[in-house]
C-alpha cells in the first residue's frame, strides 16, 4: 500500500511535464488517455487525497520529524477545519430546513396516523417484552436480595448478579423494539430517527444500571464505592443526567449524518449542544459533595480548565491535544474508581469509610491487571486517532520508528514491572497483617510472628531493588542498547567495590547471617557491648535500637559481635528482701507463697507469669537481718511490672502480719577515748562472729 501512494505521487508530480510535451509533439493515444483521465477531477481529487495520506503515513511524519513539516501541517488542519465550520455556519438553516422537509414529506406521503401506529407499536412491544421479563423473573430478584455478602467475593458476586439483572432487563426492551422493526415497514426518515433514539434510550438506561451498579442509592447493602445516601444520590443523577445529554447529542449528530446533511453543519450542531455538556459537567464539578476547602477549590479549578481545553481542542480541531487530554483524564478517573472500589469492597461491612486496608493479592493484581490494560488500550487509542498506522508502524525500519516502537516497548515494560512489583508487595503487607494480628493473639506463633515481621521488609526492599534493575535493563535493551557490556561492567564494579569495601561486604554479610541465626527480631530487646535497647529495624547493613530512655543507636552488623537477647521465651527474675532476726520465717514463706499465687490468679498479670512467686530460702545472715531470697518466671519484659507489684504487696501483708524489714541504725554516744574504742571492738567482734566460715 505504501508502495502504491508513492506510485501514485510520482504520477501526479509528473502530470505538468507530460502535458507540456503533449503540447510540443503528438501524443501515443494510451498517453492520451492516460492525460485524460488524470485531468479528470475525480481522479485528480482521489491523487489530493493519496498525497495527504503519505504525508499522514508515519515513514512521511519520521521524514519531517526532523523539521517544521509535522508542526506545520496540524496548523494547516486546524486552519481547514475552522474555515470548514465557519463556511458552513450560512449554511445550517438551509441544511437543517431541507432534513426537516424530508421528515415532514414522508410524514405527508404515509400519513401522520400511520407514523404514530408505529411509534405505539415500537413502545408496545420494547415496554410489553420489558413486563414480561420482570415477571416471570421474581425468582432472580429475591435471590439477589437475600444473597449473603460477609465476604469480598460474596459482595462481588452479589453486586454484579444485580447489575446482570439490570442489563437483562435494558436487553429485553431492546429485543422487544428490534422486534418492532422486524415486523413493521419503516419509512426511511422514520426508522433513521428511531435507530438512534433506541441507542440513546439504551445509553441512558445503561447508565441508570451503571449507577445502580456503583452508587445503590436506594439499596446500601449493594453499594461498591464508600458513600452516604445523599452522596450516591447526586453522583447517580449527574451521572444519568450527563449521559442522557450525551446520548442525544449521539443521535441527533446521527440522524443529521443519515439525513445526508453536510459535515460542517452538523460538526457546528454538536459543537453547540457540547456547551451545553459542558455546563451539565462544570455544575457536577462545583456542585460535588465534600468539604469547601481550598483543596475543593483548586480541584474544581483544575477540572474547569481542562474540560474547557479540552472543548476548545475538539472546536479547533487539535484532535491530537483532545484525545490525549481526554484520555489521561479518563484514564485517571477510571483508576481513582477502581482503586476506592477496592478498597470499599475489602473493608468489613458497616465499617467507616476511613478504616484502613490491607489489600489483598487477588485485589492488587485485578487493580494492576486493570490499569496495564487501560493504558495499553489509551495509547492504541490515541495512536489510531492521530493517524498513525500501527501495523504499518511495527513493520518500519527507519530510525524514528524503531525508537517509538522502543519507546512502547518501555512503557509496556514499565506497566508490567509495576503489576509484578505490586502484587509482590500486597503479597508481602498481607503477609505481615496476618502475622501482626497472629502474634498479638495467639503466643505459641509469637516468634514465628516477630521473625517474619523481621525478615519480610528486607525481602520487600531487595525485591523492589532487583526488580528495578531487572526492568531498566530490559528497557534500555528494547531500546537497541546492548546491555552485555553494561552487566559485565556491572561485575567488574562490583568485584572492584567488594575489595574496596570490605567493612560494607562484613556488614551485610554478619546480617544476612544473624537473620539466618534468628539472633533477634523486630521489637526485641537486646545487648551488645555498650548497645542496648529494643529492635526497631533493619537494612542492609545495620540494625536500629531504640534504648529504653529514648536513644536511638544505628549500629553496623559488623559491630554487635556476641548478642544478648533479653526476649526470648522466659525470665527468671530473683527478688531479696532482708527481715528481723525474731521473724517467723515460715509464716513468711505462706505469705510470699499466698502473694504469688494471686499474681498469678491476676487478671492483668496471671497472663505474663510462667511461675509464680515463691521463696527460695535463707539466703544469708546480715549485720542487721536475715536476707531471704526469691524468685519467679515471667514472659520477658514483662518481669518489672510484676516485681513493683510484689513488692508493693509483700510490703503490705508483711505489715498486717507482723513480720518487720530490718534497717540498719547508727547509734551516736558521747564518752572517753577508751570507752570509743571499747564500743568499735566490740562491733568488730561481732561481725566476725557473724560471718560464715
Amino acid at each position: 500500500m505504501h508502495l502504491l501512494r508513492s506510485i501514485v505521487l510520482l504520477l501526479s508530480l509528473s502530470v505538468l511535464p507530460l502535458a507540456a510535451m503533449a503540447a510540443d509533439a503528438p501524443a501515443p493515444d494510451k498517453v492520451r488517455a492516460l492525460l485524460q483521465m488524470l485531468s479528470d477531477p475525480e481522479v485528480q481529487r482521489w491523487l489530493d487525497e493519496q498525497r495527504a495520506g503519505i504525508g499522514e503515513s508515519p515513514a512521511a511524519a519520521v521524514a519531517v520529524a526532523d523539521g517544521e513539516g509535522v508542526l506545520a501541517g496540524q496548523i494547516d488542519g486546524m486552519r481547514a477545519h475552522l474555515q470548514a465550520v465557519a463556511a458552513a455556519v450560512p449554511k445550517v438553516r438551509s441544511e437543517l430546513a431541507d432534513a426537516a422537509a424530508r421528515v415532514h414529506g414522508e410524514m405527508a406521503t404515509h400519513g401522520v396516523d400511520h407514523f404514530f401506529l408505529l411509534l405505539a407499536a415500537f413502545a408496545a412491544l420494547g415496554f410489553g417484552v420489558e413486563r414480561l421479563f420482570w415477571m416471570v423473573s421474581g425468582g432472580v430478584r429475591r435471590w439477589i436480595i437475600a444473597s449473603p455478602m460477609n465476604t469480598p467475593g460474596e459482595r462481588l458476586r452479589a453486586m454484579f448478579a444485580r447489575f446482570g439483572f439490570g442489563s437483562s432487563w435494558v436487553a429485553a426492551f431492546a429485543l422487544g423494539t428490534v422486534g418492532a422493526f422486524l415486523a413493521f415497514d419503516w419509512p426511511p426518515a422514520l426508522r433513521d430517527a428511531l435507530l438512534r433514539l433506541l441507542v440513546a434510550i439504551v445509553m441512558v438506561r445503561m447508565a441508570m444500571v451503571s449507577g445502580h451498579l456503583l452508587f445503590a442509592p436506594g439499596a446500601e447493602r449493594f453499594r461498591m464505592l464508600p458513600l452516604d445516601t445523599a452522596e450516591a444520590w447526586f453522583w447517580h443523577r449527574r451521572l444519568v443526567l450527563n449521559v442522557a445529554w450525551f446520548a442525544f447529542i449521539y443521535a441527533v449528530i446521527e440522524w443529521l449524518i443519515a439525513q445526508g446533511v453536510e459535515e460542517g453543519v452538523w460538526r457546528l450542531v454538536a459543537y453547540v449542544l457540547s456547551l451545553v455538556q459542558l455546563a451539565l459537567i462544570m455544575e457536577m464539578v462545583w456542585r460535588r459533595p465534600g468539604p469547601r476547602n481550598e483543596h475543593y477549590k483548586s480541584v474544581g479549578w483544575l477540572l474547569t480548565v481542562a474540560f474547557v481545553v479540552l472543548l476548545l481542542a475538539r472546536v479547533v480541531g487539535a484532535f491530537a491535544v483532545f484525545w490525549l487530554g481526554a484520555l489521561v483524564l479518563g484514564v485517571y478517573g477510571i483508576m481513582r474508581l477502581v482503586n476506592a472500589i477496592a478498597i470499599h469492597l475489602q473493608r468489613t461491612p458497616g465499617a467507616p469509610a476511613d478504616e484502613p486496608v490491607v489489600p489483598s493479592v487477588q485485589a492488587a493484581a485485578v487493580v494492576r491487571a486493570i490499569r496495564l490494560v487501560l493504558i495499553i488500550a489509551a495509547g492504541v487509542v490515541l495512536v489510531r486517532n492521530m493517524g498513525i498506522d500501527v501495523a504499518e508502524l511495527m513493520r518500519g525500519g527507519s530510525v524514528s520508528v524503531l525508537v517509538l516502537r522502543g519507546l512502547f516497548s518501555v512503557i509496556v515494560i514499565a506497566l508490567f514491572a509495576d503489576l509484578v512489583w505490586f502484587v509482590f508487595k500486597a503479597m508481602i503487607e498481607r503477609r505481615l497483617a496476618e502475622v501482626q494480628a497472629t502474634g498479638d493473639g495467639d503466643s505459641s506463633h509469637a516468634g514465628q510472628a516477630t521473625r517474619l515481621r523481621t525478615v519480610l521488609p528486607i525481602v520487600r526492599n531487595v525485591s523492589f531493588v532487583t526488580l528495578a534493575v531487572i526492568a531498566v535493563l530490559t528497557a534500555l535493551s528494547a531500546l537497541g542498547v546492548d546491555i552485555a557490556p553494561m552487566v559485565a561492567g556491572a561485575g567488574v564494579v562490583g568485584i572492584a567495590v567488594g575489595f574496596g569495601a570490605q567493612t560494607l561486604v562484613k556488614d551485610i554479610v554478619s546480617g544476612v547471617f544473624f537473620l539466618f541465626d534468628d539472633a533477634f527480631r523486630v521489637g526485641e530487646y537486646i545487648q551488645s557491648g555498650s548497645y542496648k535497647g529494643t529492635v526497631e529495624s533493619f537494612s542492609l547493613r545495620s540494625v536500629r535500637l531504640r534504648h529504653h530512655r529514648g536513644p536511638v543507636y544505628t549500629v553496623p552488623f559488623g559491630e554487635l559481635g556476641a548478642v544478648q537477647n533479653m526476649s526470648r521465651d522466659w525470665v527468671i527474675d530473683k527478688l531479696a528482701i532482708g527481715i528481723t532476726y525474731d521473724s517467723d520465717l515460715e509464716k513468711a514463706r505462706k505469705l510470699i507463697k499466698k502473694i504469688g499465687q494471686d499474681l498469678a490468679a491476676d487478671e492483668e498479670m496471671g497472663p505474663n507469669i510462667l511461675e509464680p512467686l515463691k521463696m527460695q530460702g535463707v539466703e544469708q545472715f546480715g549485720d542487721f537481718a536475715i536476707q531471704i531470697r526469691m524468685k519467679m518466671m515471667t514472659r520477658p519484659g514483662e518481669q518489672f511490672v510484676i516485681r513493683r507489684k510484689a513488692y508493693a504487696a509483700i510490703k503490705t501483708a508483711f505489715d498486717a502480719n507482723g513480720i518487720k524489714f530490718a534497717f540498719p541504725t547508727v547509734q551516736v554516744a558521747g564518752g572517753t577515748d577508751n570507752a570509743v574504742a571499747a564500743a568499735a571492738q566490740n562491733m568488730l567482734d561481732a561481725s566476725k562472729a557473724a560471718a560464715p566460715v
